[in-house]
């Protein structure tokens, strides 16, 4: 095959590796975020064919969960510069060095990002990599023997803060709403409804998007949970399967105790040429976009995400092609309604009948923090190369259905294709806010709700409602018996509460 045509500042994904481990099994090393992303990096480089690690002028880190909101401890220590730890165990010495914003469209948005800089100049040799190494820390922490994870890398780094702006606020986090699985919870409920399905339908629909995700992460050698479940099992409540925030079960959501890693390596046309980067090798990037959803009070309607599914639709206009057309598809996976989201906005079949995800997805391949994306990618161009021509999708979420970033990527030779993301953002930030109630008091119906259970057997109600005096949105929280009854019954959405506010935030005061 041969490309003369093209640009030589076009883009091109030409390696991609993976590194992972599990405790207990032949190999483990107890390895750290940083040796684990090096791993895969050299993976990468390997892949490439090429020995490019001298050339790498950009290096850019996913944050791992542990430095990705303030205060958040390392028992076994960690980098204080993760990027050029990272690049130094490979050998690069790159003059510029990015430590990402925290959320899952991290990897994707990175690969968009650099490809960018790639085809305007100002980058040649990108290497971008990420890595979580959870269920190690955990395991080790209170270890008398436990590994020291600490060290210092020199060099300077464009550490591009949390960006958890606009992720969640203060009154929010009053009223219990402050981990991933209640707020899903709240969009899973609402689409339950909206869909007019009873619990028992939609926890099978559930079951059944994510049965073949455990085939996938089965057959996967990185999975970290590679055992393959049927649909009934997966959503059925049991000692290992308790109920974490209705309607999730623990099967369903992310697995955050993984130790993996995953890298992609980024260069120009003329960089790949002039350092012998054999053309089967390259990948290139069709299409891609980045946006981000409302803040979660504001959106007109909770039971989906329209910006995630405008990502993927511009991404796949910009390839020029439909979602038909797609040999191999990733859809972040941390809970059920984050592939169902896109699936309903694209008519993609969320019975099962269409394989979503090429790793095992994050309940079963894991959740390797912000960077599980990173390893869709690398697996997407792994497949692409054995289907020459075939296009694959890989679409990355963040926050609470709140940032997305999508790549259509293929063998098929192209040149840079600029998006219209800022446009797009432009029309999503026009979108009306609903107006909401800090105070309510009086009488209103049910948006959509959620039950969190702790392992200690407590319960409590979150209730996003409408006022019926004036229809502006509250949240609310309930512990008592008479509405946590209500909540479990078969259909909460519209039954009619009243609200009072307290001292400490809106509180369901009765039911009618």
């Amino acid at each position: 095959m041969a490309f003369p045509e093209i640009n030589p500042r076009t883009p091109v994904l030409v390696g991609a590796g993976q590194a992972s481990e599990r405790i207990g099994e032949p190999g483990y090393l107890r390895r750290s975020p940083v040796e684990l992303a090096a791993a895969a990096a050299r993976e990468a480089i390997t892949d490439s064919g090429a020995d490019v690690a001298a050339d790498i002028d950009t290096v850019a880190g996913v944050r791992q969960f542990e430095i990705s909101v303030p205060g958040v401890p390392a028992p076994l220590g960690r980098s204080n510069n993760y990027p050029r730890s990272v690049a130094g165990r490979v050998g690069a010495a790159p003059r510029r060095a990015i430590l990402e914003v925290a959320g899952g469209q991290g990897p994707q948005h990175l690969v968009n990002e650099l490809a960018a800089a790639i085809a305007a100049g100002t980058a040649e040799v990108a290497l971008l990599f990420g890595s979580e190494a959870i269920s190690t820390v955990r395991h080790w922490a209170a270890s008398e023997d436990r590994p020291d994870f600490s060290e210092t890398a020199d060099g300077d780094l464009e550490d591009r803060g949390y960006g958890l702006e606009g992720l969640g606020s203060a009154f929010e986090a009053a009223h219990g709403l402050t981990d991933a699985p209640s707020q899903y919870a709240l969009f899973e409920n609402a689409r339950r409804a909206r869909l007019a399905q009873t619990r028992q339908e939609y926890a099978a629909g559930m079951g059944a998007l994510f049965a073949p995700f455990t085939k996938v992460a089965a057959a996967n050698p990185h999975a970290a949970a590679p055992t393959e479940r049927g649909a009934a099992e997966l959503v059925t409540p049991s000692e290992r399967n308790r109920v974490i925030a209705d309607p999730y079960t623990r099967y369903i959501v992310a697995r955050e105790k993984v130790n993996q890693g995953a890298a992609v390596l980024l260069t120009s046309v003329a960089a790949a040429r002039r350092l012998g980067v054999s053309e089967d090798r390259w990948v290139f990037l069709h299409g891609h976009t980045d946006l981000r959803e409302r803040a979660l009070l504001d959106r007109a309607d909770l039971s989906a995400a329209p910006a995630a599914v405008l990502a993927v639709t511009h991404a796949l206009d910009l390839a020029g092609i439909d979602a038909a057309d797609l040999a191999a598809i990733d859809l972040y996976s941390c809970f059920p309604i984050a592939v169902t989201n896109v699936c309903d906005g694209l008519g993609l079949p969320v019975d099962g009948s269409r394989e979503l995800t090429v790793t095992g997805g994050l309940p079963f391949f894991g959740g390797a923090g912000n960077n599980y994306s990173m390893h869709a990618i690398a697996e997407t161009a792994h497949r692409l190369r054995a289907m020459p021509g075939a296009y694959g999708l890989v679409g990355a979420n963040g926050g609470a259905l709140s940032k997305y970033s999508a790549g259509v990527y293929s063998t098929t030779p192209t040149g840079w294709r600029p998006d219209e993301s800022e446009r797009l953002q432009a029309e999503i930030d026009a979108w009306a806010a609903v107006e909401q109630a800090g105070q309510a008091d009086g009488w209103g119906t049910i948006e959509t709700y959620t039950v969190k259970h702790r392992r200690d057997g407590r319960r409590t109600g979150i209730v996003v409602g409408r006022l019926a005096a004036d229809g502006r949105r509250f949240l609310a929280m309930a512990d008592d018996d008479e509405t946590l009854e209500l909540l479990g019954a078969d259909e909460p959405v519209g039954a009619r509460i009243r609200v009072r506010s307290t001292a400490s935030g809106v509180n369901v005061a009765g039911i009618g």
